[in-house]
């Protein structure tokens, strides 16, 4: 690392040594120590829209409008000006600094909602490969008692039309849809999506049924399986050719095309059968001795099975191109309470796609699971191979300084098992969650995570400025971020909410 704070002296040591080999990226994040924001500019003359996000390579700003109708894109720029004199922070911004457009420039507005359908605003992912953004819209009308009919879980509410948007980002360009209707997907915070590559999973919770699909380069949405009621792509015609065999005129139906269950089909859906044979198989391997093994057999799966045959998935992750990480719990349990969702008994699945096999199952108190997550955080953050910044994302297992963050509050937490749900609940990981600003790098910088983090969350205003301060010698403070007025402390009746959008690698 460079042992002088100086960026003169910095680039003049980058210039005659070269650094070690795996560590150049490192070195070169070394020098946001000294690029930092240093100015906060208030009142900008902003455009009334909802500001959701800049993409993870910097290029676009996205924004929905008020009334959730309209996509407005920006692409960011810089301001730039001059001065004449030798100490230029004493300077003011020119008076066009609080101009919105003078670090946007807007390169279009979409319309992208019907008239009866809203723009999810909590909803975004990108594409970085091929520049394409998702995006969501939805009836607004949820129907939480919906009957279950068609194979729908009761208890999971139902949404009439959910529309899938997949745009090119540089002149917004609608080029495909894809639409579930009367079905249930968790869009906030991209809980019930998942991007891997061109891979996307999409969760329906109200049928249970996983769709991946392969975004191609063309711009089409291409249903690749789904993965519910049947694991594999010739499961249902297996079964109809056996019921025309044995009952003729028998046919095994797979209504609205969504894979849900059967009403008149006794049989469980696929995923939950290789759910229950791999559960067997590992109580069953436990005992070689035959009357300890039917003994622990009544106990921990003949005793369970109902709970287990309850079971509903929850939220789904890519590992990579082959392996899903599949939550399964009860229906009380589900995503639409989260905020207790630590309190429900939990389970944890890594699925074969190609095999149709559950490789592991874990309950989320599980210690062992619990030391995986500890280790090798990194490898639950799936991100795209093509994506090296992504990889610099500070994490209890690449970073110590977070890795001692999270040992102190396990050795502070009263009770070590909810810790451990506590922790496991985070469990599969929301898709593109995480900012990769180098601001974030705690190995850079030191900050208050419970004010600000690199997660994708609001947060509520504090009177407080947010201090930046350097992991280095001199321990000096870098800069900090007031999220409230200029003057004066907020009113403390009203609880304001701060969003907080930092570009992937501009100060900005």
């Amino acid at each position: 690392m460079y042992r002088s704070s100086n960026i003169v002296a910095r680039i003049f040591n980058r210039q005659i040594c070269t650094p070690p080999p795996g560590t150049s990226v490192h070195h070169a994040r070394c020098f946001y120590e000294n690029l930092v924001p240093s100015y906060t500019i208030y009142e900008v003359e902003c455009p009334d829209h909802l500001f959701r996000k800049f993409t993870d390579d910097g290029l676009y700003l996205i924004s929905f409008s008020r009334n959730y109708q309209e996509l407005i894109v920006y692409r960011p720029r810089w301001l730039s000006f001059s001065c004449k004199d030798e100490d230029c922070d004493k300077h003011d911004l020119p008076s066009r600094a609080k101009r919105f457009d003078s670090f946007f420039t807007q390169l279009y507005r979409v319309p992208l909602a019907s008239c009866n359908e809203l723009i999810c605003k909590d909803f975004f992912l990108y594409l970085e490969s091929q520049q394409f953004g998702l995006f969501a819209t939805s009836t607004p009308a949820q129907v939480s008692d919906a009957p279950a009919v068609g194979g729908a879980v009761h208890g999971v509410p139902s949404i009439e039309k959910i529309t899938f948007h997949l745009l090119r980002l540089e002149d917004g360009e609608i080029l495909d849809k894809k639409v579930f209707c009367n079905d249930f997907v968790n869009l906030t915070h991209n809980t019930g999506v998942f991007l891997y590559d061109d891979l996307l999973a999409i969760v329906s919770l109200r049928y249970q049924t996983i769709h991946v699909l392969q975004i191609r380069d063309a711009g089409n949405l291409v249903d690749v399986r789904a993965i519910g009621e049947f694991c594999r792509e010739d499961d249902q015609l297996f079964l109809n050719s056996n019921a025309q065999l044995q009952f003729p005129g028998n046919h095994i139906e797979n209504p609205m095309h969504q894979g849900q269950t059967n009403p008149e089909n006794s049989f469980l859906s696929g995923i939950k059968q290789r759910l229950l044979s791999f559960i067997f198989q590992g109580l069953w391997n436990e005992e070689r001795d035959e009357t300890l093994r039917i003994q622990g057999l009544r106990k921990k799966f003949y005793f369970h099975f109902q709970d287990y045959v309850d079971l509903i998935i929850w939220k789904v992750q890519f590992l990579d191109r082959h392996h899903l990480l599949i939550k399964f719990g009860s229906v009380d349990g589900g995503p639409q309470v989260s905020r207790n969702a630590d309190h429900h008994p939990a389970f944890v699945a890594v699925y074969n796609m190609d095999t149709t096999e559950i490789v592991s199952f874990y309950q989320n108190s599980a210690d062992e699971l619990y030391l995986l997550f500890e280790q090798f955080c990194d490898h639950f953050h799936a991100t795209s191979r093509n994506l090296m910044y992504m990889n610099f994302i500070s994490s209890h297992s690449n970073n110590i300084h977070a890795r001692e963050q999270l040992r102190s509050i396990k050795d502070k937490a009263s009770n070590p098992s909810q810790f451990v749900k506590k922790m496991l609940a985070s469990l599969p990981f929301s898709c593109q969650s995480q900012s990769p600003s180098p601001y974030f790098d705690q190995s850079l910088f030191r900050f208050d995570d419970k004010l600000i983090s690199a997660t994708d969350r609001h947060r509520q205003s504090t009177d407080h400025p947010i201090k930046f301060i350097l992991r280095r010698r001199p321990y000096s403070l870098k800069f900090k971020i007031k999220p409230g007025p200029e003057a004066g402390s907020m009113d403390g009746r009203a609880k304001k909410i701060s969003s907080f959008l930092f570009h992937p690698i501009l100060p900005l």
